[in-house]
């Protein structure tokens, strides 16, 4: 009877946005009766169920966001997360517009292209003059509220006054070239990195270029207005991932990374050290000073060069290796649970691994090049959708992860950016109870699933990148957490399309 009044509920608030349209508000009895509401819950729902075990329910909500002010468009999304106030943060890519998104944009009055022809900001030749009313590329950061409202937004090459007053580079303050990854820590402070690689010697200058000294190796820390406050790393030319203090301020130098987050117990700093390294970085998150980091297993040292002879999972897997005892790139996400335990998106390898973060082990030199569990901090691994991979286009499987609300977080979602899906594992037994979403690009569906983030109801948020540009959000109701048995093979097809 609760979960009865809850989809009840539910479906009263779409219903009562439903209504608003003109023809519906009409002939409200039709809406009733077409089977609209039906229609998106089915489409937005838990699909591919487990029969043993019980998840809780979504639909997209396909009214979040709020349209944005100035005729603003978002570019790929490569950062979201939803903070203490249940706040959604945007980490948007602005320089990811393409000529048809950004009518409106230019650099400066009378500025052309190589050819001598009017050219917004981008680059992208007008030959007519800037006669269309949209669109303008959004600042890099958004913050919107739950009901989709935008709170504030700065940063990026589509602010730029924000680099004349809040990032200033005198102050060691670099703007990535392409963004990846934000995380608002329990102070408030927001931590934005970059996933672009070194440019190569010969190489055209892209639009909007913000870091002209090499590759994003770096993390940006910042209070929620934009004020910048610190830098951990720099501008390497290539990977390095057992660097220790090649950066600002005697900090680690990182390559391409991708993902961060706190531990409030001990003020240590995790980073998904990404694109380019395959480690997780850890810091002092005050001074950024180097205190460990780990790969694959909880090995430590990580040999680059060693990784790299060996090929790709699929080219390494058709040789036989079963149990790669290094990361590959990208080490996509880390996510840490309230009971200690550290999640990282392998996602080269089409893995999540899981490590212990009170172990003392945990980070520090040791060696584990059989995976035994219980040996350098590391505690068990899961296969997501093994061996699909469609480098260099698509890297891998496993794109973001996250928890549900419940006190035990009892469920873990895990976005497949390859099969375009999330799937919903025990968190107890790691089994796949259920998905969310599919390929697609209508309400619910997914094209480039890239983040995926949670609010204190359990509602979840998505973020896409490729030509997706876009950020979602799943209205949980029913049952709060996971529990039961199911699949521990995940992935897959779903058993609906077989």
């Amino acid at each position: 009877m609760k979960n009865a009044l809850k989809i009840t509920s539910l479906l009263s608030c779409v219903a009562a946005v439903l209504l608003a349209a003109p023809a519906l508000a009409q002939d409200p009895g039709g809406l009733k009766n077409s089977g609209i509401l039906d229609q998106l819950l089915k489409q937005t729902g838990v699909h591919d169920r487990s029969k043993s075990g019980k998840t809780p329910d979504f639909v997209a909500d396909p009214t979040w966001p709020r349209p944005l002010p100035h005729s603003w468009l978002l570019g790929q999304i490569g950062g979201l997360y939803v903070d203490s106030h249940d706040h959604v943060w945007v980490y948007n890519r602005p320089r990811t517009l393409n000529d048809d998104e950004v009518g409106l944009e230019k650099a400066v009055a009378g500025s052309t292209d190589a050819k001598g022809q009017p050219a917004n900001a981008l680059g992208f030749a007008r030959v007519n003059g800037f006669g269309a009313d949209c669109c303008r590329a959004a600042p890099s950061v958004l913050e919107f509220d739950a009901d989709g409202r935008l709170l504030r937004s700065w940063g990026g090459p589509a602010d730029p006054e924000f680099f004349k007053t809040k990032c200033k580079a005198e102050d060691g303050c670099i703007w990535p070239n392409s963004e990846h990854g934000i995380y608002v820590d329990q102070k408030d402070n927001v931590w934005i990195a970059g996933n672009a690689a070194a440019p190569k010697p010969g190489a055209k200058e892209i639009a909007w270029t913000t870091n002209k000294s090499g590759g994003d190796g770096f993390v940006l820390k910042f209070d929620i207005d934009g004020n910048f406050k610190m830098r951990i790393g720099g501008t390497p030319p290539g990977p390095d991932s057992n660097n220790k203090d090649g950066g600002r301020n005697g900090t680690p130098l990182l390559y391409q990374p991708a993902d961060m987050v706190i531990d409030p117990r001990t003020n240590r700093l995790y980073v998904a050290d990404g694109y380019g390294n395959r480690r997780v970085l850890i810091v002092d998150a005050d001074t950024g000073k180097y205190i460990g980091h780990f790969g694959a297993y909880g090995n430590n040292p990580v040999d680059d060069a060693a990784a790299a002879a060996a090929g790709t999972w699929p080219e390494a897997s058709a040789k036989g290796e079963k149990k790669p005892a290094f990361f590959r790139n990208p080490v996509h996400c880390v996510k840490i649970a309230d009971d200690g335990k550290i999640y990282v998106c392998d996602r080269g390898n089409d893995r999540i691994q899981v490590f212990d973060g009170k172990d003392p082990a945990l980070g520090q030199t040791c060696s584990n090049p059989n995976g035994e569990a219980g040996k350098c901090g590391f505690v068990t691994e899961r296969w997501v959708s093994g061996n699909t991979y469609t480098q260099p286009v698509m890297p891998g499987t496993a794109v973001s992860m996250n928890f549900s609300r419940d006190k035990a977080q009892s469920c873990l979602y895990v976005g497949d950016n390859t099969n375009q899906t999330i799937y919903i594992l025990n968190r107890g037994n790691l089994e796949q109870l259920g998905r969310v979403g599919r390929a697609g690009r209508m309400a619910g569906d997914f094209h480039w699933l890239h983040q995926v983030s949670l609010d204190s109801k359990g509602n979840i948020y998505t973020a896409e990148v490729d030509t997706g540009k876009r950020v979602q959000k799943f209205i949980r109701y029913g049952d709060n957490g996971c529990s039961g048995s199911g699949s521990a093979v995940v992935g897959g097809e779903p058993a609906e399309m077989k």
